[in-house]
């Protein structure tokens, strides 16, 4: 891997050894919009002067640089010989004094991969693009720095670019730009920080499409009381100007600063708040102060289902909370990226539902950010939430379902455990006690203990520092007459880590109406879950309920079981679980109750089933073609597509699969057209049939869709519509290269450009594989974006025999790959090109050998192998449990 892989040992001698008064950072741009060099990198100047002291003086350090030259560098005015000093991401320091001044004049590179300062040349409009993404340690790639968290500092940026550009950074811009090279460039400064880390200063610059609005608040009353004024700017490519929305992001944007106002008693502290939609981002978002940067993705090119939108929000509020939880009060080492990480994940959620429009955000947090926590979870890399965190390598695998989604869960169980009120005070007196400043796990529980009163030590030992998700399963005993005598909970815990924790849970109760045909919960009883076995409440001498659903409402993180009772209920009615109909004939059901988050946490506990190998893929797959079509919150329907789709790819027997694909696409294509016309439900159900057509009928209406030749009423075949339908029938053979060229003639941007190299990599020929192969793994020719893309369309569903001459070149490459480029993108092969189509025990075992042969390879690879080994490791299991229902049912 290239670059220095800063190690915890490290980092902490450094930080008792230095303090930094600040930062003074010049960067030079011009050269983004110059002709490429005929030779090495595309260069641009970076001048840092960092001023600091060291608590020992004549003691040795070094700072942190990855640059192709370093021009010079003077330490306390002396000139030091650059050959000898810098080794290509470490500038030695010797003879330090009390008080320090460094200054390094470099040459940096510019990035095609989305680390340091990415450089985008837009195919539309022949514009440049410029954004700088860091996180964990990728500042030292734009300028000089001591790249840790727990060495803040204040800094003052100066950026010369293009004067038409529009340049931001953490900073508001201080005065008029100086003009440069007869008015063509401009030099600006920024105003100086408050003390913040590396890893989140920011600068995005290029001729960016750029809105304003203002954010106005009245804090306080009386003598304290404040007027608070925030601009907002939001921001996208030109291109993408006219899908842009920036009332909606300012809408949710203004939602969020008035709830984290009303409940953190701290106002926002990095003055403005600029949000910039960047192209080729290898992230979601990142929560640099003053300039939140998302993926582009996010401006919505063609028609979405409302999820996206509720997506796109929940993930404005989670960069928004960190303003407060990680970049106010930030973790010491990356051990403890969960006390930011985490709390923005809850944080996010709970002001998604509680302040903007989307009141069920609870339900997708139950069903895919806990799904992606459960899996992480369960593998053999998996760690307490608390991790430990060796060196940069492990901070960056660890940004994981663990670290953001299994945290998340803990904290909502906190809540339930201690209350709301507690919780949220504890957090106010987090950020009065320490802003601007590190913090470990101690600092949090030593709030959160005074305003609770209970051992939050006790708690953080069973719920931070131990790892493994723990099942919970109701036992019902009944008597001779049929009726209760006894309703308990039974929690196990799975692997390697055998701890039983503290759960507090709400068990609903639901009978079926058979004259409704509804599924619904008449009583519900909260409890605390403690042990191995737990009784519940007093049910004796009451009629069995045909459902026991443990962890209702979701309240903690546990893995939810169903009794044999309440699994046959769910096979056969699991569609009927809904709210009665108002003024319907009088039902004992529970006034208030979310049916549709039951609903939800039903169809995860039968996912669970499945990956785990307890539910042949044929019945969940089952289950979604009978009651899929009565869901009702559109995202639980769209991860039920993903999850079928993963249940008939990689869980169902060979010889069934397809038939278990055809069933699906028989399924999507009647609901497609029984579907609202023009509602989202239709465009998921598009999607879904386009992702599982296969057969020649099914091809004929894709391409007529494409053509104009075929309707289906309602359904719009935007352009983002027709690379979908474009990929399928590309990979199926029914769409060449000249119809793929013909389409990015029609989109010529640069998502277009995207589609059109996933397309081409998806048609199924032994050239096309091996073109496509090549550009990934012999060339370090595509941006990062184009090497996803390339990726994702290499290994398609259904070609099988294509891909599996490349799983001898997958291992053979794997320790060059990750030697020789950068960590983004050996990520992304490592994960996206390892076999997994080929699902079979031949695959396993070459695996295994790779990993035998291999134990000294960088730990941060092999846990990567390791992971898509479990992976395969389940899908052969559940295989064998498909395999082996093939007479009947089971489960």
């Amino acid at each position: 891997m290239s670059g220095e892989n800063l190690t915890r040992d490290e980092a902490r001698r450094r930080a008792r050894l230095l303090s930094v008064h600040g930062y003074e950072v010049a960067l030079d741009l011009r050269s983004a919009i110059a002709p490429p060099p005929a030779d090495g990198p595309r260069t641009f100047r970076s001048t840092t002067t960092i001023r600091f002291a060291c608590a020992e003086p004549g003691a040795s350090s070094f700072a942190d640089l990855v640059a192709p030259q370093v021009h010079s560098v003077t330490l306390n005015g002396r000139s030091l010989p650059v050959d000898t000093v810098y080794d290509g991401s470490r500038i030695a320091l010797d003879g330090l004094a009390a008080e320090n001044e460094l200054v390094v004049d470099a040459a940096c590179a510019y990035s095609r991969t989305g680390e340091g300062l990415h450089h985008f040349l837009d195919p539309e409009d022949g514009e440049v693009y410029l954004y700088t993404q860091y996180e964990p340690a990728d500042a030292r790639r734009v300028f000089a720095n001591f790249e840790q968290p727990d060495l803040k500092a204040p800094f003052d940026f100066t950026v010369t670019a293009p004067a038409k550009w529009t340049v931001l950074s953490n900073g508001v811009q201080e005065g008029e730009p100086q003009t440069l090279d007869e008015g063509a460039a401009a030099c600006r400064r920024f105003a100086r920080t408050e003390p913040i880390s590396t890893y989140i200063t920011a600068v995005v610059a290029g001729p960016y499409h750029y809105v304003t609005d203002t954010y106005r608040r009245t804090l306080g009353s009386g003598a304290e009381r404040t007027e608070l004024e925030i601009p907002l700017g939001a921001l996208c490519r030109k291109g993408l100007a006219k899908h842009f929305d920036p009332e909606e992001v300012f809408t949710v944007t203004k939602q969020g600063l008035d709830f984290f106002h009303d409940h953190f008693a701290f106002p926002y502290p990095f003055g403005k708040y600029d949000q910039a939609f960047v192209p080729e981002y290898n992230l979601g978002a990142m929560e640099n102060p003053g300039i939140v940067t998302f993926r582009e993705e996010f401006v919505f090119r063609g028609k979405v289902t409302e999820a996206s939108y509720e997506g796109r929000a929940n993930v404005i509020l989670h960069e928004m909370a960190h303003m407060w939880f990680g970049d106010l009060v930030t973790m010491e080492w990356w051990d403890d990226l969960w006390l930011k990480e985490s709390f923005a994940d809850f944080m996010g959620a709970l002001a998604l539902v509680e302040a903007t429009r989307f009141k069920d955000g609870w339900i997708t947090f139950a069903n895919r950010r806990k799904s992606w926590a459960y899996r992480a979870d369960q593998l053999p890399s998996t760690h307490p939430v608390t991790a430990d965190i060796r060196d940069l390598e492990d901070a960056k695998l660890n940004f994981d379902g663990i670290t953001y989604a299994k945290g998340a869960s803990v904290l909502k169980q906190l809540v339930a455990y201690v209350g709301r009120d507690t919780f949220l005070e504890g957090a106010r007196r987090y950020f009065q006690r320490h802003a601007w400043g590190n913090t470990t796990l101690g600092d949090l529980l030593s709030v959160l203990t005074e305003t609770s009163g209970r051992d939050m030590e006790a708690w953080s030992r069973d719920w931070l520092q131990t790892a493994g998700v723990n099942s919970l399963t109701p036992q019902v005993t009944c008597g001779a007459d049929g009726r209760v005598t006894e309703l308990a909970v039974l929690q196990e815990a799975q692997g390697g880590n055998p701890v039983l924790r503290p759960h507090r849970v709400a068990v609903g109760l639901y009978r079926h109406d058979v004259a409704e045909s509804r599924l619904v919960r008449y009583a519900r009883t909260e409890t605390d879950v403690t042990g191995a076995r737990t009784v519940v409440g007093e049910l004796a001498g009451q009629e069995r309920p045909d459902l026991v659903l443990v962890n209702d409402d979701d309240l903690t993180y546990c893995k939810t079981r169903l009794d044999e009772v309440s699994l046959a209920t769910l096979r056969a009615h699991l569609g009927e679980l809904t709210a009665p109909h108002p003024g319907g004939r009088p039902a004992p059901a529970e006034e208030g109750h979310n049916a549709s988050l039951s609903r939800a946490l039903c169809w995860s506990a039968m996912w669970n089933l499945t990956r785990d190998g307890l539910m042949p893929a044929r019945d969940f797959t089952g289950l979604v073609t009978d009651f899929a079509g009565r869901e009702s919150d559109i995202g639980v329907l769209q991860m039920l597509h993903v999850w079928s789709r993963t249940a008939v790819t990689h869980y169902a027997a060979p010889e069934w699969r397809e038939q278990g694909r055809r069933a699906l696409a028989e399924g999507a294509l009647s609901r497609l057209r029984l579907a609202e016309p023009g509602s989202g439900h239709q465009l998921a159900w598009a999607r879904h049939f386009a992702a599982l057509a296969t057969d020649e009928k099914d091809l004929r209406l894709l391409q007529g869709l494409l053509a104009g030749t075929a309707r289906i009423d309602g359904l719009e075949v935007d352009q983002e519509l027709r690379w979908t339908f474009l990929e399928t029938l590309a990979a199926r053979g029914e769409a060449d290269a000249a119809a793929v060229d013909a389409e990015l003639d029609r989109d010529d941007t640069a998502s277009g450009k995207r589609h059109h190299v996933r397309c081409l990599a998806a048609r199924p020929s032994a050239e096309v594989k091996a073109e496509a192969w090549d550009a990934v793994i012999k060339s370090d020719r595509l941006s990062n974006a184009l090497v996803e893309a390339t990726i994702s369309g290499f290994a398609q569903p259904g070609q099988e025999e294509l891909t599996a001459p490349y799983a001898g070149p997958y291992f053979e490459a794997l320790e060059e790959i990750w030697r020789t480029r950068s960590i983004e993108i050996a990520m992304a092969v490592v994960r996206g090109l390892y076999p997994d189509l080929q699902t079979d025990q031949a695959t396993l075992d070459a695996t295994d050998a790779w990993l035998a042969a291999h134990e000294d390879a960088a730990p941060a690879l092999r846990r990567l192998v390791l992971e898509s080994r479990d992976d395969l490791a389940r899908a052969l299991r559940a295989q064998r449990c498909d395999a082996a229902s093939a007479g009947g049912p089971t489960g």
